[in-house]
């Protein structure tokens, strides 16, 4: 799993919360009759290819009224902070502006650990400032996760996570985030989606997830059983090429929603394990950490 993919899921999936959460200042007027449409799907991909770097998210909203305006997200992962060029994201805003015709442009950059060392951009002579760029910077591991444990915004609850919190706090974190999503998304398939996203970044270690379900058992039921759930519907999709290879479909299809693409070696040995071993690598696969644990 990468930072940048999960992050363009989360923003795609959820994108007026997105911006609720990592913009809050320009989200006020983002009413549920705002269109907003990943700048990609739009048809200027001849245009667009070469200046796309890989962590922007860059978004088109269109008002009723005709309004329209850019809503560029851009992800620093881990230490990334440090070598962010706030010289590179004002030409690249620059550029969205041409191209979607638009004066309203709205950079957010959302920083997983460090903060940038600048936030600022201006260029000036020696009577005048001839240009003055900011830009939102969404910090998580500077919000305090206290002041968003109880959010019913499901883009700040998933993220508890990455937020300033104690060690000891951990599985706290965990649960508030589960207890959210289970909350606040009702799509079974999406809600297994961001369970793995919620257990990428908690990182819990084997004792702190055994106390995770025994002081949360009700949540820890629920999600297992989403677990169970979706490996049964692998299972009946793979019915019709017989009982094991419907297993050796369920475990790759559940392994790929937790982990992301299987390494080849992974998938050579799914294929060539015998029915008991792939319902026993199911079972592990509910509450393996590492794809390694779940095929041991």
């Amino acid at each position: 799993m990468s930072h940048d993919q999960n992050f363009k899921n989360l923003v795609l999936d959820y994108p007026h919360a997105a911006a609720s959460f990592f913009a809050p200042e320009e989200a006020a007027s983002l009413t549920a009759d705002v269109r907003i449409t990943p700048v990609r799907e739009e048809q200027l991909k001849e245009r667009l290819d070469e200046r796309f770097r890989e962590l922007d998210i860059p978004l088109l909203l269109e008002w009723p009224d005709g309004r329209r305006a850019a809503l560029v997200f851009v992800i620093e992962q881990q230490t990334a902070g440090r070598a962010f060029s706030t010289v590179r994201l004002a030409h690249y805003c620059l550029d969205i502006a041409d191209l979607l015709h638009t004066r309203r442009v709205v950079p957010v950059v959302i920083f997983l650990r460090d903060p940038p060392r600048e936030y600022r951009l201006t260029l000036s002579g020696d009577r005048a400032n001839y240009l003055d760029f900011h830009f939102i910077s969404a910090e998580l591991a500077r919000m305090p996760y206290l002041q968003h444990r109880h959010s019913g915004n499901i883009v700040a609850r998933v993220n508890l996570p990455n937020m300033a919190h104690n060690q000891g706090e951990r599985v706290q974190v965990y649960a508030d985030a589960i207890r959210g999503l289970l909350t606040l998304e009702q799509d079974a398939d999406k809600r297994l989606k961001y369970a793995d996203f919620i257990d990428y970044y908690a990182m819990l270690d084997e004792a702190e997830r055994q106390r995770y379900q025994a002081e949360h058992p009700t949540e820890a039921t629920e999600m297992k059983t989403i677990f169970q759930q979706a490996r049964e519907e692998g299972i009946q999709q793979g019915v019709q090429q017989g009982i094991q290879q419907g297993e050796a479909r369920a475990l790759l299809r559940f392994l790929e929603r937790r982990f992301g693409t299987l390494p080849e070696h992974v998938r050579q040995r799914i294929d060539g394990a015998d029915a008991d071993t792939l319902d026993r690598w199911l079972d592990q696969a509910v509450t393996a950490e590492h794809v390694d644990d779940a095929l041991h």
